[in-house]
């Protein structure tokens, strides 16, 4: 917590040597003290079949009277999380819950039974393990994530985030000319990462979840290095015109960026499979494609 709390510039205040309740107490006056508006109190992990420790739950909550409390559970124990749901109920009241793991295959269906059996909202939802993966829960966003329909009002809103007006302007004009090259797609690559990566962006996309794994078109922040890499190794006529990377020329890219020739002729694939999505984004009948593909070059 106190190495999360130095990369996001937020203090975290722990007490040796004291009781959990203790040191809850002295966090909150450590906090008024400072003239924090916010005081978070992560406790410890717990069984809900473990009452000692339940009990403490129940102390803590007495000692500081929070002004919210919101229970974490893993959304991947499926239904086990329904129970845990409702035996931390009986003990202890508390306000919403907080979900993690919602980017994994459970899709969000331990939510709804939670919502159902307790009464208490899901407030916040994690997708993934970065900082800026915890959002805000909208029931009919994840809805429409499950049946497959996917997100596009969360889409525009990343996008937003992330995309001036004038730079998606002048991706669509490449767009159009056909001037898409290496530059733009390695741009656009540290865009999606910044989003999430592309499988997330593409779960977004009504008809195309699970799109992006399939294909191999994901990358993590190892394989983005290793595409930077590669395009850095090119020379300026290779990033801009793609199809005179000849044998040759590879064989020398992959030796001047560490890598082999294999990747570099896999990058080569992957950027040809973006063109060809763009192309299909952009198609006849494409409707809100067009507009996606406006802020996007897949």
């Amino acid at each position: 917590m106190q190495t999360l709390g130095t990369q996001i510039e937020v203090p975290v205040a722990y007490y040796k040597h004291k009781s959990a309740q203790e040191i809850c107490e002295q966090a909150v006056k450590e906090g008024t003290r400072k003239g924090n508006d916010v005081v978070i109190l992560d406790t410890a992990g717990r069984l809900h079949i473990d009452g000692e420790m339940m009990q403490e739950l129940v102390d803590i909550k007495a000692s500081v009277d929070p002004s919210e409390t919101l229970l974490v559970v893993d959304a991947m124990t499926g239904q086990d999380a329904v129970n845990v749901a409702l035996t931390f109920l009986e003990t202890l009241e508390f306000d919403g819950i907080l979900i993690t793991k919602m980017d994994g295959d459970a899709r969000g269906g331990a939510a709804l039974s939670m919502k159902a059996v307790t009464g208490r909202p899901i407030k916040l939802a994690s997708v993934g393990e970065k900082m800026n993966d915890l959002e805000v829960f909208y029931p009919d966003r994840v809805a429409s994530r499950i049946l497959g329909m996917g997100d596009i009002v969360t889409l525009v809103e990343k996008a937003e985030e992330h995309m001036t007006e004038e730079k998606a302007r002048k991706l669509e004009e490449k767009l159009r000319k056909q001037k898409f090259d290496f530059e733009d797609f390695l741009e656009q690559m540290q865009q999606l990462r910044q989003m999430g990566g592309l499988s997330k962006v593409m779960e977004m996309v009504p008809g195309m979840s699970g799109m992006a794994r399939q294909q191999g078109l994901d990358a993590d922040d190892g394989q983005l290095k290793k595409v930077e890499a590669i395009i850095y190794s090119m020379t300026p006529q290779e990033r801009h015109n793609p199809h005179v990377l000849n044998a040759s020329r590879r064989r020398r890219i992959a030796a001047g960026s560490g890598t082999s020739t294999q990747d570099v002729n896999q990058l080569v694939k992957q950027f040809s499979q973006m063109q060809k999505m763009m192309k299909a984004f952009t198609g006849k009948g494409a409707g809100g494609m067009g507009m996606l593909k406006r802020l996007f070059p897949f």
